[in-house]
């Protein structure tokens, strides 16, 4: 049975979905004013595995992941710039595809935008005022009375008693109270803005969450997921938005990721340590950042160096390697390390543990091989059936290994590759082992990795 950490009770549970069968899951996506950095790559890998272990477990998932289309940010860069906000946020979104398929994410069941869901945001906040939830100001902004929701804190353990204490009235403030959030924002000149009862504005952040994720997914669903640091106060928002709204319970698991730190700091522009997914790319395959991003558990800090991107290239390397030569057949026996594998994912998506069952599965098929090669083709199917849950090992072993593993390389084409490697072996026919060595040695130069063996001679790039 599946048993998830819901930081709504601050413990771990079995998974039980609302209906027998199906799982409906929201996760907060990207506000797109810039390329993907490695925080929403992580978001975007880790809900993607959930997504992907949910329906090999034999759910029918309702995957929902929204694209913030108007913000501050997103306004601010396109005034930057000099265009319209919609020609950015679609140039952002189309760049986030590229990244997202890069990285063997799979496309959600639908990805929302917000300036899509209008008329769904006014109602939403039409009914919070009705309730008693929400107010008007008098510079035509609207805002949530957050001591009108006693659940307030409920998600992030936080007091209201200690919040306010800590928080700042700024001047001008039209709010009530200074915890209160903006749900609708009076238009300033030459601001993107729609109509409303309230007069032209446009939306808070946190009330489109609420508003898309209600109406694509019903009054309460299963899993709703996001980064850390969306825990609060947007999320905690966002209970309070949607339950004072529909008087019903929003949520029955919440998921956070970790942070990303970057050699042992947090992430941050600020501190200068700051990289989108391209930049990555540039010195790493995609698969090998998916690979790294798998090596710690969801919830921990994913602490970002090269050495540990090393180190996932080794790890495919390895795996890729005990594949080569493998007809693709369909996956038989290894039921030891499948149902190992389901232990692992079954206890919060332990992908660390996961990998380390596949490491076992690599050592038994490099132990057969030689000796039982329909054995080992068997148990090559189960490996790449596994790593498919996991959104790995999906490129043929001979291309992987072949393959540059540094995006942009330039060096020997696979022909003159081959073209070496015959002449070596002719060299050695010939007992002309000093000319011999010397191919070797170059092709080494150029990162090109020789394997002598029983079946021939074999190479990859290093």
């Amino acid at each position: 049975m599946l048993k998830l950490y819901n930081d709504l009770t601050n413990r771990k549970e079995t998974f039980q979905p609302l209906k027998a069968g199906k799982v409906r899951m929201y996760v907060c996506g990207m506000t797109v004013y810039d390329l993907c950095h490695l925080g929403h790559a992580r978001v975007m890998v880790v809900f993607d595995v959930a997504y992907r272990y949910l329906q090999a477990s034999g759910y029918d998932v309702t995957y929902i992941r929204n694209i913030t289309d108007i913000d501050d940010k997103i306004i601010n860069r396109a005034n930057e710039k000099g265009v319209p906000f919609t020609e950015l946020t679609e140039e952002f979104i189309q760049a986030m595809h590229v990244d997202a398929d890069a990285l063997g994410v799979l496309r959600p069941t639908d990805e929302p935008k917000a300036t899509q869901h209008m008329d769904e945001i006014l109602e939403m906040i039409s009914r919070l005022i009705e309730k008693g939830h929400a107010y008007v100001a008098e510079n035509g902004d609207v805002y949530y009375s957050v001591r009108s929701f006693s659940d307030y804190g409920k998600l992030s353990g936080k007091s209201i008693e200690d919040l306010r204490a800590g928080a700042r009235v700024e001047l001008g403030d039209a709010k009530r109270d200074p915890l209160d959030f903006a749900l609708w924002k009076a238009s300033k000149p030459e601001e993107p803005a729609w109509e409303s009862p309230w007069g032209r504005g446009r939306p808070g952040w946190h009330i489109e969450c609420s508003a898309m994720s209600t109406k694509a997914l019903g009054d309460t669903f299963d899993i709703h997921g996001g980064g850390a640091d969306l825990t609060f106060p947007h999320h905690e928002n966002e209970i309070a938005q949607s339950e004072g709204a529909t008087g019903h319970p929003f949520v029955k698991y919440w998921m956070h990721n970790g942070f990303v730190r970057i050699n042992d700091e947090k992430m941050s522009k600020s501190l200068g340590n700051f990289f989108t997914v391209r930049e990555i790319l540039e010195h790493y395959r995609a698969e090998e950042i998916r690979y790294f991003i798998l090596t710690s558990q969801y919830r921990s800090p994913l602490n970002y160096d090269t050495e540990h991107l090393d180190n996932a290239r080794a790890a495919l390397t390895r795996i890729y390697t005990a594949l080569r030569g493998l007809p693709a057949t369909k996956a038989a026996g290894g039921e030891h390390y499948v149902s190992r594998f389901r232990d692992a994912m079954d206890d919060d998506f332990n992908t660390p543990e996961a990998l380390a069952v596949l490491f076992d599965l690599v050592r038994e098929i490099n132990r057969v091989k030689e000796a039982d090669a329909e054995n080992a083709a068997a148990l090559g199917g189960v490996l790449r059936e596994l790593g498919a849950v996991l959104g790995i090992l999906q490129t043929d072993a001979e291309s992987y290994l072949r393959g540059s593993s540094q995006a942009g390389q330039d060096g020997l084409s696979d022909e003159e590759i081959d073209t070496m490697i015959q002449a070596r072996i002719d060299a050695r026919s010939g007992k002309q082992w000093t000319e011999a060595d010397r191919i070797r040695d170059e092709l080494q130069a150029a990162g090109i990795i020789l394997e002598d063996g029983a079946q021939g001679t074999t190479w990859r790039r290093g």
